[in-house]
């Protein structure tokens, strides 16, 4: 295994592909750590948390979607949501390069 941490750094700035393109932010990161979960040190780790951030907020902003046409709130945490999927994955990212373990809030486990 080598230690790779710019290939780090990029998996969690790509998350931000879902702001410019629209899509992306999830399959990106995926594809990455899939492909190289077994050769880059701590790729395993990382890439299992960009998953789990990345489905959690999809299942917040599904959430969020009919909280906007019964109560209003729901544009609320659409905002929180934006600003937590804008904010954190450049802090994971400048972490990454430090060599600090990642961390993002609100994160569901799916995959341990």
């Amino acid at each position: 295994m080598r230690e790779d941490r710019q290939l780090l750094m990029f998996t969690h700035l790509s998350q931000l592909l879902d702001l410019v393109t629209g899509f992306g932010g999830l399959i990106v990161p995926l594809i990455l750590w899939l492909t190289n979960k077994d050769k880059v040190l701590q790729m395993d780790e990382h890439g299992k948390t960009i998953v789990n951030f990345q489905i959690s907020m999809l299942i917040y902003t599904l959430i969020s979607i009919p909280l906007i046409l019964l109560l209003g709130v729901g544009i609320l945490f659409l905002i929180a949501i934006g600003i937590l999927v804008f904010i954190f994955p450049i802090v994971n990212a400048i972490k990454a390069t430090n060599g600090e373990e990642p961390y993002y809030p609100l994160t569901i486990r799916f995959i341990a």
